[in-house]
């Protein structure tokens, strides 16, 4: 596989990025989803702080997978006195896994978070994550 080509999202991505989001918060509604992305992607904002959704895509233009990243005033673990870099949700396609996709999704959010003045990355998971 070609190296994954990682962009910033688009308004027209939202559909695309909305379904994946189901796949990955199954328990919330798509509409939900597609207006929260909707958001994001008119105001650079998640809340009061810089938010963007990082997308990854094969050479048909077709998404194969995103990373929501995002600012927070603090993360358990890291320097209080500073804003922390968090993934807030990281997801790509099951044929698209193990190719290293997620990991350059990783280095763009890290990218984007170091450009916001970052010094530190952060993210959580629930405890009975598997996938």
């Amino acid at each position: 596989m070609e190296k994954p080509e990682i962009r910033q999202s688009q308004i027209s991505d939202r559909d695309k990025i909305a379904a994946m989001y189901e796949l990955l918060w199954p328990e919330t509604p798509i509409e939900e989803h597609a207006s929260e992305i909707e958001s994001i992607l008119h105001s650079g904002m998640s809340g009061n702080l810089p938010a963007a959704i990082l997308v990854a895509h094969d050479g048909a233009d077709e998404l194969t997978g995103f990373l929501q990243v995002g600012l927070r005033s603090h993360a358990d673990g890291c320097d209080t006195t500073q804003p922390v870099g968090f993934v807030e949700g990281w997801f790509v396609h099951k044929p698209f896994r193990n190719q290293g996709i997620g990991r350059q999704l990783l280095h763009f959010a890290e990218e984007w978070a170091r450009k916001q003045g970052c010094k530190e990355m952060a993210s959580d998971t629930w405890i009975d994550q598997t996938q």
